[in-house]
């Protein structure tokens, strides 16, 4: 049967390839030095397979259909945004098959695909974490805009994905990731607001049609919001979040609910799903954290992990 190895929580930003630190000092440096002595870490733990769960930003699911959770199970194809791996990524199918029907067994039905985009929201920290050599399943959860799974739900379908990959028959060690977070503004993607109209909200329900094209409109917006040092975040939530984890809490952080989340961390905020679900699959305390907030990332910057890193990258 499968061992779990360890828990990885990780920020992402497209900035962190946009706007990269040119030393230590610089904003970012300390967060990706710190990405470096996880990686150290992991290569020590050796997983054989990886399970990521990370957001889209609208590059494989739009509101023509969006599903809550979409699990791969054959391909995983890189959309490389913003400097991401692009193509083919290594799938572990006979694990990702033995957690959907784990999964199943427990009560959630997941969407799944046979050839599954993902974005920098999943490839970045797993690039970061593992690079692109170790076979992953990936987990996408819609963070992006409502209606968003419950918080608490997250949490019950983390406990069920870390019973299933026990569970299952396949031989080797399991590294759960998360990528998402922490607490970063960002504009709405709601096609129920009134400032999503036009061309944009037209994108966001079928941009499916041609992601490319509306990936590259969308590109520069994303760009012009970097390099602000007065950027919002919250970096005193995003600390008491990872407090949160090293006491194994998640029941305070649930308890949030959907409008108060958004109130302390942002819309971007809800991406902390991808850690929940990550944490209660893993079921141990982060023994482990680093935090720098980036506001020319426009993200606070985040890591756990649930086992020791050493201090200094290999």
């Amino acid at each position: 049967m499968s061992e779990i190895v360890g828990f990885v929580g990780m920020s992402h930003s497209p900035f962190a390839t946009l706007l990269p630190p040119a030393g230590t000092g610089d904003p970012g440096g300390a967060f990706l030095g710190d990405a470096a002595r996880v990686a150290a870490a992991v290569r020590d733990l050796a997983p054989d397979a990886v399970v990521v769960i990370g957001p889209d930003h609208f590059h494989a699911n739009f509101y023509d259909q969006m599903p809550p959770f979409v699990l791969g199970v054959e391909e995983a194809v890189g959309f490389g945004d913003f400097g991401s791996t692009a193509g083919p990524l290594p799938v572990a199918p006979a694990l990702a098959w033995e957690i959907r029907d784990g999964l199943a067994g427990a009560g959630f039905d997941l969407s799944l695909s046979y050839s599954l985009t993902v974005d920098h929201g999943v490839v970045q920290s797993y690039e970061m974490a593992c690079g692109t050599g170790v076979p992953l399943v990936p987990l996408v959860v819609n963070t992006a805009a409502p209606p968003l799974p419950g918080l608490r739900r997250c949490v019950a379908l983390g406990g069920a994905l870390g019973a299933a990959i026990r569970a299952a028959a396949f031989p080797g060690r399991v590294l759960v990731v998360a990528s998402g977070g922490l607490s970063h503004w960002l504009p709405s993607n709601d096609p129920r607001d009134p400032s999503v109209a036009g061309e944009r909200r037209a994108a966001l329900i079928h941009g499916r049609q041609d992601a490319r094209a509306f990936a590259a409109a969308r590109e520069p917006r994303v760009r012009a919001m970097g390099g602000d040092p007065n950027a919002r975040v919250n970096a005193g939530w995003d600390r008491w979040f990872l407090d949160r984890l090293r006491t194994a809490d998640l029941d305070a952080v649930a308890a949030l609910g959907d409008e108060r989340l958004e109130a302390v961390a942002g819309s971007g905020g809800h991406e902390i799903r991808a850690w929940l679900i990550g944490h209660a699959a893993v079921g141990l305390p982060l023994v482990w954290d680093s935090y720098e907030a980036v506001p020319e990332w426009i993200t606070g910057m985040g890591i756990g992990a649930t086992f020791p890193v050493p201090p200094t990258a290999c």
